[in-house]
């Protein structure tokens, strides 16, 4: 896991997805892209999950956030995909 602080550029809306780890087998879940701190739009960008009472947690453009990130790999049907979750998010007040 890394720990970063970095800059919001969308946030998605929360949705529920399926999961077996949850007991109503439902967890919300939503998108966020944050990108890291530089003079230009072509810093370092991640597209990550929020999962649970983060996906409720709202952020907008241009928030300054401290992000901790897990990054994993899985494979379906032959195909490996990266995700990024971020497992804590706090904003950094201006």
């Amino acid at each position: 896991m890394e720990t970063k602080v970095l800059k919001v550029v969308r946030q998605g809306e929360a949705f529920s997805v399926q999961s077996s780890k949850q007991e109503t087998g439902q967890i919300q879940k939503c998108n966020i892209v944050l990108r890291e701190l530089g003079g230009s739009k072509f810093e370092n960008e991640y597209v990550c999950a929020m999962l649970g009472s983060l996906a409720a947690c709202r952020f907008y453009e241009g928030d300054v956030v401290i992000a901790t990130l897990r990054f994993s790999t899985h494979e379906y049907q032959g195909q490996v995909f990266q995700e990024i979750l971020v497992t804590d998010i706090v904003k950094v007040n201006k």
